[in-house]
């Protein structure tokens, strides 16, 4: 089981930043797959960042150029620093964790979320 603690969400005003954390348990985090996702009411939850274990990442389109996605695998951590705001960028953050298992497949895990929002 791995648990997923996200922290720094808020209001920001549109062209600002913020910068969420994400801490996982356990001892494993370095093979871990890490992503951001993000959900608004009546929409499905969609990718935003990912990172690999070996550090490639990859972001939805909306957010390129924009939004970074980074980890600290002696603290457990992945960031998403988020820059030049816009209010479409309001939603529910979830930190996602892709953890091998040694059957060969995978298990998802996710945080509690935490609430982003952009206006003036």
């Amino acid at each position: 089981q791995v648990q997923l603690v996200e922290s720094g969400g808020g209001l920001v005003r549109p062209g600002g930043s913020l910068r969420l954390s994400c801490v996982a348990s356990g001892s494993m985090f370095s093979i871990y797959g890490m992503g951001w996702y993000r959900q608004t009411p009546g929409k499905q939850r969609e990718l935003v960042a990912q990172i690999t274990s070996g550090g490639t990442t990859n972001y939805a389109d909306s957010v390129k150029g924009r939004f970074t996605i980074s980890r600290d695998n002696a603290k457990n951590t992945v960031y998403l620093q988020m820059n030049s705001l816009k209010p479409e960028d309001t939603a529910v953050y979830y930190c996602n964790a892709h953890v091998p298992l040694s059957s060969g497949s995978w298990s998802d895990y996710w945080g509690q979320g935490t609430q982003v929002t952009v206006s003036s």
